[in-house]
């Protein structure tokens, strides 16, 4: 597998990712496209680190540092959408418009 082929998957997870977050209405498929834009983001760092620095592992520690804190951030995410979506029985953006209150 070439640097190549591993960043063009990486900007279709991108780019499939960002229309995600931006067509979407739902609070759980904007969550998705915004993890599949971050993993297309690592993906290309990864790839990167790993055919530029010469198979030294520190690039690929840092990946899944990177993933880990992700992970964290999607479960607070996701309890934060449930949260809003029990208090204010909306599932969709539209339905928060007065979340100031």
């Amino acid at each position: 597998m070439t640097v190549v082929t591993v960043l063009l998957v990486a900007a279709v997870l991108l780019g499939i990712g960002t229309w995600g977050v931006l067509s979407q209405q739902s609070f759980v498929m904007i969550m998705m496209g915004f993890e599949l834009a971050i993993n297309g983001v690592m993906l290309a760092a990864g790839a990167l680190w790993r055919f530029t620095s010469g198979g030294e592992p520190r690039g690929q520690v840092l990946v899944v540092v990177a993933m880990l804190v992700m992970a964290v951030e999607a479960a607070i995410g996701f309890a934060l959408v449930v949260a809003v979506s029990r208090a204010r029985r909306a599932d969709t953006t539209e339905g928060i418009a007065e979340l100031r209150r």
